[in-house]
């Protein structure tokens, strides 16, 4: 129940209130037996008096007051018209209405709502006297602003419903044109039931079709930051059909600068999302940007998406590799021979013979690295038929190795041998990187009479690692060609989380054929599994074509994030490597001493420059262990060149500095589907109505017939203030003090 007196306002529950009522009469009735009892009546009068103002003070508190300020509109009642300025109302899809255009013309949305406008549906509206009708756009992109800033306009429904909100307040209706399709600030219902208690009511009249233009759209292209100079790189892409019918069409890489390119010909199919991915051989060092664009299509609507600009950077690298083996098989010996010949690659060899010793000549070494700081630099180590313990590695030094992966972004290599000595390796703390599950009761593997191949998978025909052609449409035709294997590992099936990406071809289990090469990642780093010793075979014919580009891609592909920035002290990657506008980017560190062991105590600092020339630092956290690994995250707030500089401590001699480049993904885009479904949902909520564009002539009779709005009325709750406790708090000490002066204890 409610009751004021004035602009005083109180809600007190029919309990409060009578409890209220008897404690005031039952506290007056002992003030006044007080007074009369007491010698001193004008004291204590006094004090009692103060005493019954605490009391009723109490009492007003348990009944919700408030102070209620009305205020009277001194203009006339306003109707609202907004209308969608975003980007997406160029989209070519909107039919006019009869009472405009005859043939029910497809005029885009912007057109649409300027026509509508300036016709004479609204002018009965606007020539009533009795309200003041006023247009106004939203979300209209900035003039004459960067391709960047423009990347980054969208549609804010709810701010501008908001913003409205707050400057008007005697409206009497809100008219909405647009699309629905927003994609910045709050869900706009949120506005929508602000209007509701305010008793405005939301009338939305959709624009543009909820079908999707017929478009071709290159939605996504995920590049990788650099690559090795004369080495091939994998370009993936996302293709956005809304055609209803497949297209057959040639997509074309091109280096802008050099006009080099590349096409691979591909069938969209209708109305799907289409992954695929192109070659690119890097020629030169330095950055280059690059082209990816297919042709417009016949009855294709909007062409300005058929094509995407990158950047990529071309660098000669030089790569560390370990190779642990126990006996000189013919794997063993070509492996080395490729990497060794391999003018990018370093290759250190240690050989664990269990009867011959330590294996001796140029590129090996005599015993494992024991120090972190010699371990470190190993970007791949190839563990070949090694177990632990019996002349292999310890148990220590495979913990070493698991350190190095998961902490320092190195690739580890698998390749299991006839003696069956990895598989020591499961209990070991190496045994979480194996991606597959052995059968420990066949130690020894399987051997055949006769060769068997090896079938590439679905993952498997779209991996950088098996591209042994030049080019795609090469690769199926080079893999079945290639010499089989006569034995291998005993494989049960790959464990969860990994990628499998070929399979023996004749045998099969319970789980399926039986995976031969797998990848995963563990921690930071990468790891590989051959369930074959027989790669060395695929030079029959063609020497080391096939075998020398096989590895090569291995060790390139397993050390890629952890060269993305390597400087003398710091190493820096990153993921994403091609972040978008709001993706959070995770920052890893290797820092290292003065003497190239890992960083035991000290602060990696980070720097980050955003496209618009503003800095801010970050101090990453460290990692538990004693790999010197630190991390930290940050978002992405626009397009663009990041510049990220990392420095320990405050050592700016020996930092490192790199480029994270941002796509610039549009968040406004033209071409796709109405939304009139969020425009159905905010009428609703405001007690509104949602109109097509043939009922505006109802429109006008509704708001011609609401009632005027409500005064604004604001209220101040009294018995949640600080000021009223305060004035409780300082009315109880002042009564206290007047006991005592009056001699009450």
């Amino acid at each position: 129940m409610n009751f004021s007196i004035n602009q005083l306002v109180f809600s007190p529950t029919p309990v409060t209130l009578w409890v209220g009522i008897i404690a005031l009469l039952a506290i007056a009735t002992l003030c006044v037996m007080a007074i009369r009892r007491s010698t001193r009546r004008k004291r204590t009068g006094a004090l009692e008096v103060l005493r019954f103002l605490c009391a009723l003070i109490c009492v007003l508190m348990l009944w919700q007051p408030e102070w209620r300020v009305v205020s009277e509109p001194d203009s006339k009642p306003e109707v609202a018209i907004l209308y969608d300025a975003s980007r997406s109302a160029t989209t070519a899809d909107a039919i006019l209405p009869l009472e405009l255009s005859a043939s029910q013309e497809v005029v885009p949305r912007s057109e649409w709502m300027e026509k509508v406008l300036g016709s004479d549906l609204f002018t009965p509206l606007k020539n009533d006297d009795r309200n003041r009708v006023f247009e106004q756009p939203f979300s209209a992109p900035p003039k004459d602003a960067d391709p960047a800033t423009l990347a980054l306009a969208g549609t804010d429904i709810n701010g501008a419903l908001d913003n409205l909100l707050e400057e008007h307040n005697n409206l009497r209706a809100v008219v909405l044109l647009s699309d629905g399709d927003w994609n910045t600030g709050s869900g706009p219902v949120a506005a929508a039931q602000k209007m509701r208690r305010r008793n405005i009511p939301l009338y939305a009249i959709p624009v543009g079709s909820d079908d999707r233009l017929p478009d071709l759209d290159i939605s996504n292209v995920t590049a990788p930051t650099y690559g090795i100079v004369g080495e091939n790189v994998q370009i993936p892409f996302t293709i956005l059909s809304s055609l209803d019918r497949d297209v057959r069409t040639l997509v074309r890489l091109r280096d802008i600068k050099s006009g080099i390119e590349r096409t691979k010909n591909i069938t969209i199919p209708a109305g799907e999302e289409y992954h695929d991915s192109i070659l690119w051989r890097l020629t030169t060092e330095g950055s280059s940007t690059l082209e990816l664009s297919i042709p417009v299509a016949n009855g294709e609507m909007v062409a300005k998406n058929n094509k995407r600009k990158f950047t990529i950077a071309g660098r000669k690298e030089s790569l560390n590799v370990l190779v642990i083996e126990s006996t000189p098989r013919w794997e063993y010996r070509f492996i080395r021979n490729a990497l060794y010949r391999d003018p990018g690659v370093s290759v250190d060899c240690l050989m664990l013979h269990p009867q011959l010793g330590k294996g001796d000549g140029p590129g090996y070494i005599q015993s494992f690295p024991e120090k972190l700081e010699d371990l470190q630099k190993y970007d791949v180590v190839f563990i070949g038929d090694v177990g632990i313990g019996n002349g292999g590695i310890t148990t220590e030094q495979a913990e070493l190795l698991k350190g190095l992966v998961e902490s320092q972004a190195s690739g580890i290599v698998f390749i299991p041998g006839r003696q069956g000595n990895q598989m020591s390796l499961i209990d070991s703390p190496l045994g979480d990187l194996i991606p597959v599950i052995l059968d420990a009761k066949r130690k020894e593997g399987y051997s055949d009479a006769t060769p068997s191949q090896i079938n590439l998978t679905s993952e498997g025909k779209g991996s950088l690692l098996t591209m042994l052609g030049n080019t795609e449409e090469d690769n199926p035709v080079i893999w079945k060609s290639l010499p089989g294997f006569y034995w291998h590992a005993p494989v049960i099936k790959a464990k969860g989380g990994t990628d499998v990406l070929a399979v023996h071809a004749n045998r099969s289990n319970e789980f399926g054929r039986i995976p031969m090469l797998v990848t995963k990642t563990a921690g930071n780093g990468k790891v590989l599994f051959l369930g074959h010793d027989s790669a060395w075979r695929w030079r029959r014919g063609v020497e080391d074509l096939y075998h020398y580009r096989f590895w090569g891609q291995v060790a390139r592909w397993m050390s890629y994030q952890r060269n993305m920035a390597a400087g003398e002290r710091i190493r820096l990657y990153f993921t994403p490597d091609r972040p978008k506008p709001g993706d959070t980017v995770t920052l890893n560190a290797n820092a290292f001493d003065q003497y190239g062991a890992p960083l035991k105590d000290g602060d990696v600092l980070v720097d980050i420059t955003s496209p618009d020339g503003k800095t801010r630092r970050i101090s990453l956290d460290k990692a538990k262990g004693a790999w010197g690994s630190y991390s930290g995250r940050f978002k992405i707030a626009q397009p663009g060149a990041w510049k990220i500089e990392a420095v320990i401590g405050e050592d700016k001699a020996h930092g490192i500095t790199t480029t994270l480049l941002a796509q610039g993904s549009e968040i406004e885009k033209t071409g796709v589907p109405a939304r009139p479904d969020v425009l159905k949902e905010m009428a609703t909520v405001s007690r509104g109505r949602l109109l097509q564009g043939e009922n505006l002539a109802n429109l006008i009779k509704e708001i011609q017939a609401l009632p005027d709005p409500q005064p604004m009325e604001t209220r101040t709750p009294l018995w949640s203030s600080w000021i009223t406790a305060a004035c409780l708090i300082a009315l109880l000490g002042l009564f206290w003090v007047g006991r005592k002066l009056n001699g009450t204890f």
